[in-house]
């Protein structure tokens, strides 16, 4: 994490080197005979990608107005005085141009992403540093004020450490798709997205959804119930596209919280596989092993070489990375008779047949097991996988041990992480 030093004081008769915004507001503005021109109200940058906001003007409030001041018209700028070249200002009331952000009214305030401790923070001053071509926004103040902040209690951040504006529709066209959220992992975003204002909500929404894989990972990771809102505010199409793309449990379970009359819509405009996948799933009630279970899974001859294998490994991009850390084999009636774990796999003869190095009559269970069965299969055995099968012994999904942890874990203890 980057952290930014606390300002050295200026020499007597030059610019500082880094300025408060807190401390610039309200100075009076004067010419340079001293005349006072009017109050500071605002400082304006203009974003740039991979680089630090660029002071580009003021806003002063005179006569009732605010007008616009050019950067190049500072002649001295300090926490004590403000000193433009020129007393003749441009007296049109100041209009935003796209793309322009006010410090005051658009940061000062307002709520940041931090995507370095992942987490909504808020800006409680901004920091401005002398570059070679003027001034720019280097760092963020996220330490609340108050009456119990500590002395002297900044808590300087490099302004690069966070995803500034969100909720800001005005700066959007200025600012990269994703930004700095590139950097923070599905969990962590829906985290954010949970935590959000509408108007966040909306904005982070738009720019994950640019993004189809990691929108699908996102709403993987939501609170069922915040999920189910979001989703339930698109259309059927567009919550089709996004269950498309989501592991097949996962989208059984958001198809089930929408509205009865919405499911069959959604279901039919979803891909065959896909679809195929849930109504199978649909078919268990959700608290079971039936109802938890993945339907990706790797299942092979018995007679199925270790290169062989491997080479399915790496085929199934498409799977649940955690369903296919054990490799299932069956006989000549598709019965399952073994289980291969990865690293055995690895490790083993690339000759060898997969019946030879399977451990026979795997730990399996029914479509029926509760949670406690399952839960106490996978601790007694120390399983990452447990095959759910049939009555006839014919493998029809996995638990694997992320999902049945989420599972077993209460609802209200799911976000007490960091």
């Amino acid at each position: 994490m980057t952290r930014v030093t606390e300002p050295q004081p200026a020499p007597t008769g030059q610019l500082p080197g880094v300025l408060l915004l807190s401390a610039l507001l309200r100075r009076t503005a004067v010419d340079g005979a001293g005349h006072g021109l009017g109050r500071l109200s605002d400082i304006i940058v203009r974003l740039r990608e991979g680089d630090y906001p660029a002071v580009t003007g003021l806003v002063a409030h005179v006569g009732g107005r605010d007008l616009f001041v050019p950067a190049n018209e500072i002649l001295a700028w300090d926490d004590q005085r403000l000193e433009l070249a020129s007393a003749r200002l441009d007296l049109r009331p100041f209009e935003r141009r796209t793309g322009e952000v006010l410090l005051r009214r658009d940061v000062l305030g307002h709520r940041l992403v931090d995507v370095e401790e992942p987490g909504l923070v808020t800006a409680h001053d901004v920091r401005l540093s002398r570059t070679g071509d003027g001034w720019a926004v280097n760092a963020v103040d996220i330490h609340p004020r108050g009456l119990l902040r500590r002395r002297g209690g900044h808590t300087w951040r490099d302004w690069s450490g966070f995803e500034a504006l969100i909720g800001h529709d005005g700066s959007l066209p200025a600012r990269t798709p994703m930004g700095g959220l590139h950097r923070l992992k599905p969990a962590e975003l829906a985290d954010i997205i949970e935590d959000a204002s509408d108007s966040e909500q909306r904005e982070l929404l738009t720019r994950v959804h640019a993004h189809p894989e990691l929108e699908a990972d996102v709403f993987e990771e939501l609170d069922e119930d915040q999920a189910s809102d979001l989703l339930e505010a698109r259309t059927d199409p567009q919550i089709a596209d996004i269950l498309g793309r989501m592991r097949a449990d996962d989208a059984a379970d958001a198809l089930l919280d929408l509205p009865q009359e919405r499911r069959l819509s959604v279901l039919g405009l979803l891909p065959d596989i896909q679809r195929q996948k849930i109504t199978v799933l649909l078919g268990y009630q959700e608290t079971t092993a039936g109802g938890l279970m993945s339907v990706d899974y790797l299942l092979l001859p018995a007679t199925t070489t270790v290169a062989e294998a491997l080479g399915a490994v790496r085929a199934a991009t498409q799977m649940q990375h955690e369903a296919i850390v054990v490799v299932f084999c069956h006989d000549e009636n598709q019965h399952v008779v073994g289980a291969v774990g990865l690293v055995a796999l690895v490790q083993g003869d690339p000759r060898a047949t997969l019946d030879v190095l399977a451990e026979p009559d795997p730990v399996h269970v029914h479509p029926d097991a509760d949670l406690t069965e399952i839960t106490l299969a996978m601790a007694d055995y120390n399983l990452l996988v447990l095959p759910v099968l049939d009555h006839d012994d014919h493998l029809i999904g996995v638990l694997t041990s992320d999902d049945i942890l989420e599972a077993a874990i209460a609802p209200e203890w799911r976000r007490r992480r960091g």
